[in-house]
């Protein structure tokens, strides 16, 4: 086992909540950034050469190569995060070098997001809001800006973790009947009514809103593609505060401008910051630039969980957050 240094060196790869930084700086060796520009490939692996712990977020590339030119004293990449599909684990663990996230804390803040764009996408509350800020409103009329409403329709929900069953639990405050697929079904009790569908495919053709709060891995990377977005009935909207590459993008821009399916609500993109240039042009989407977590809270609470992570590791123990996936 290598040396863990009491006091390590922790390099941050962007600009953390002030209150955060300030309790690194006092805890750790800490190299903190002073602009949120990206790091480059050459700097990041600069980073990685000479730090005890790497800390990292979506946005970075934690890549097989990155990691094998790591310095020796590389001892834990402790994600600002809970997803870790930037983070090649096969080859952290090759090295011995464990990766922690931050989960947990991120919950009601996604599911809040999540929420909004159910109901904001269907009721072209965005249509409204740009009519207005380009003085285009000619005022009342019955027939201005109809919209879907969401009370009684039926909502997919893909993936019912803690963030599944958070948007479940909101959705059935405005009388939707809620629908998911996942791989193994709930429990009755933790269902509170859900209907559990086995088959995706199937399930697609039984929802008027389609939620997507899954996890990316291989086997879920354009699990909405061109077949599946077919299936959806033309009424249908597609909500995504997940991951990007959940959704096959010039697929679902395809299917928006055909009408095969009726609108989308996007928190998360496939080549984030880049998008499918259609996408920004269609008047039927809500686009975000990745906030569903932005909230002051949840951004401190994740801090506290990197710090907790970096001085149980620095303390000899396994980091409590530890992404365990493929370790013995």
């Amino acid at each position: 086992m290598r040396d863990r240094p009491r006091r390590p060196k922790v390099t941050v790869t962007y600009r953390l909540p002030p209150p955060v930084e300030a309790r690194m700086r006092d805890l750790f060796d800490a190299v903190l950034r002073d602009d949120d520009r990206p790091l480059t490939r050459a700097e990041l692996a600069r980073a990685a050469a000479d730090t005890d712990v790497l800390v990292p977020t979506v946005a970075d590339a934690i890549d097989g190569a990155l990691i094998a030119g790591a310095g020796e004293r590389l001892g834990l990449i402790a994600n600002f995060g809970v997803g870790t599909n930037h983070i090649d684990l096969a080859a952290a663990r090759a090295r011995g070098i464990p990766v922690s996230n931050t989960p947990g804390v991120l919950t009601d803040d996604t599911a809040d997001t999540t929420m909004a764009l159910i109901l904001w996408t269907p009721r072209r509350f965005s249509d409204g809001e740009r009519a207005i800020r380009e003085h285009a409103w000619a005022g009342w009329s019955p027939s201005a800006m109809l919209g879907h409403r969401v009370t009684g329709k039926a909502l997919g929900i893909v993936g019912m973790g803690r963030i599944g069953r958070a948007v479940a639990a909101r959705a059935g405050g405005f009388g939707v009947k809620v629908h998911y697929h996942n791989r193994h079904r709930l429990p009755e009790a933790a269902e509170a009514g859900a209907i559990f569908h086995a088959d995706l495919d199937a399930m697609l053709g039984a929802v008027d809103i389609l939620s997507l709060n899954c996890p990316l891995t291989p086997a879920t990377h354009h699990l909405i593609d061109a077949r599946r977005l077919r299936l959806l009935p033309p009424h249908a909207y597609i909500v995504n505060t997940a991951r990007g590459p959940l959704i096959d993008e010039a697929a679902l821009a395809d299917a928006l401008e055909a009408g095969t399916i009726a609108g989308a609500g996007l928190d998360v993109f496939e080549a984030e910051p880049r998008i499918e240039p259609r996408l920004a042009r269609l008047p039927n989407v809500v686009l975000l630039p990745h906030m569903g977590s932005a909230t002051f809270e949840g951004r401190r609470a994740m801090g506290e969980k990197v710090i907790a992570n970096i001085r149980a590791w620095a303390d000899g123990h396994r980091p409590p957050d530890q992404v365990l996936e493929g370790w013995a």
